[in-house]
């Protein structure tokens, strides 16, 4: 039984459960990340976070995330994306930290959404408020980080291409799955 329960646990922390794989109730639009590694889908929730989600869906289908590099890749515990900088190689040094230019200017913190393992949540500079363009992924839990960042989505399919981005990988292309 313990043995079960511990396979369980680790299938579920790397997204590969069916439970993990389905879109949960009341989710939104499904956002499609197909970089050099392979492809990440993950759910929106537009019921706790509409702004944020608005905003993400609508950068994603102007094509603002298309070309973009990870900036940011902790083992164990991060990806991050959404600087468009990061298309200049040569400025490697001022990655994560621009963005669209239009911040959400709320701050839809709920206590519904933790930062579990295949969390997608919004970064921030001073305020939750500030955020804009710039999303992670989780690769860990990370308590830590309840109520300081909007959960906004949940990965369905690719942790194990979450667990493989390094910086500087390519986000070839981003769309909406309705």
């Amino acid at each position: 039984m313990k043995l079960t329960a511990l396979v369980f646990g680790v299938l579920v922390s790397l997204g590969v459960a069916a439970s993990a794989q389905q879109k949960s109730p009341g989710a939104g639009p499904i956002i499609v990340l197909e970089t050099a590694k392979g492809t990440i889908e993950f759910e929106t929730y537009p019921e706790e976070a509409p702004k944020t989600v608005a905003q993400i869906v609508e950068l994603v289908k102007k094509n603002f995330y298309n070309g973009l590099r990870f900036h940011r890749a902790e083992p164990n515990f991060v990806i991050q994306v959404g600087d468009p900088v990061t298309r200049d190689m040569s400025r490697q040094a001022w990655w994560g930290r621009q963005g669209s230019g239009k911040p959400i200017g709320v701050s839809e913190i709920t206590k519904k959404r933790r930062h579990l393992p295949g969390s997608v949540s919004m970064a921030h500079g001073s305020t939750p408020a500030a955020a804009d363009s710039q999303f992670f992924i989780l690769r860990r839990a990370a308590p830590e980080l309840d109520g300081k960042h909007v959960v906004f989505g949940k990965v369905l399919k690719g942790m194990d291409v979450v667990a493989k981005i390094q910086r500087g990988d390519v986000l070839k292309r981003a769309y909406v799955r309705e």
